[in-house]
């Protein structure tokens, strides 16, 4: 099978993740955020298109690298310092870079919140909740659990200890909303749809005394941790594409 250019790639996962259709922030830019010039053998994924990240890409000899959070979070930017930096390193390379924000999260099948109950083990979501600009943005799950069933499933499925845990209210859990990322925010609207225990990555301080208030259980695991599953799978799923393409996960954890 002849090898595909990183804009062939783009376009397969444009239409994939529906990344046309889908809205998402102004700065996430989704798709292909920096063309390349090399037949595409190896991709590496990552949750960042920081510097450090850019630098072990072309360190591994990668020629496309796939992101969660791409180049431009802070919006227009003086190509200067860090940016330019890594922008210079990733053109020298011909290093491409494609990023997929909410179009990762959401995704039925290698989204974030979808990957991330899979790995939890506590059964598969019956739907989805949470409407945003005419998506809906996170996925839940019914049943009946203890809360040390449900920290312990997370736990297990970030495979690492940074689970914050906000107790609102006494077992049983019954209605789990899962929301990657940084959704902490959003506690009262999780409250009231009926959602008892929320998941996500990060939130503000405040977040933390209003759950309580709302006797709504709020887990914080990490906006990183609980993102690193969707470019893992996007960069899988791309990479028969390419023709048996190798894949590597450039881990840059930010511990947040």
């Amino acid at each position: 099978m002849s090898q595909l250019s990183a804009q062939q790639l783009a376009s397969l996962a444009d239409d994939y993740l529906k990344v046309r259709e889908i809205p998402d922030y102004p700065p996430a830019l989704n798709g292909l955020q920096l063309d390349g010039d090399r037949p595409v053998q190896k991709i590496a994924c990552a949750v960042d298109a920081c510097e450090a990240v850019i630098q072990e890409a072309v360190a591994l000899d990668a020629d496309l690298l796939v992101v969660h959070h791409g180049m431009f979070w802070q919006g227009a930017q003086k190509i200067v310092g860090g940016h330019y930096r890594k922008m210079k390193k990733a053109i020298d390379h011909g290093l491409a870079i494609y990023s997929a924000h909410i179009p990762l999260d959401v995704h039925p099948e290698i989204g974030n919140n979808a990957l991330l109950i899979d790995a939890m083990g506590l059964g598969g979501a019956v739907g989805t909740f949470f409407p945003w600009k005419g998506i809906e943005l996170g996925l839940k799950i019914n049943g009946e659990f203890t809360l040390d069933q449900v920290v312990e499933a997370v736990e297990s499925a970030i495979e690492c200890d940074l689970l914050q845990l906000c107790q609102g209210h006494s077992d049983p859990v019954r209605s789990i909303g899962v929301i990657t990322g940084g959704a902490g925010s959003e506690v009262a609207a999780m409250a009231e749809q009926g959602i008892d225990t929320f998941i996500t990555g990060e939130g503000p301080h405040w977040s933390y005394p209003l759950a309580e208030e709302l006797g709504l259980n709020l887990l914080y695991a990490g906006h990183y941790a609980t993102e690193t599953f969707g470019v893992k799978a996007l960069a899988a799923w791309l990479a028969p594409q390419a023709g048996g393409a190798h894949v590597v996960f450039v881990d840059h954890p930010t511990g947040l």
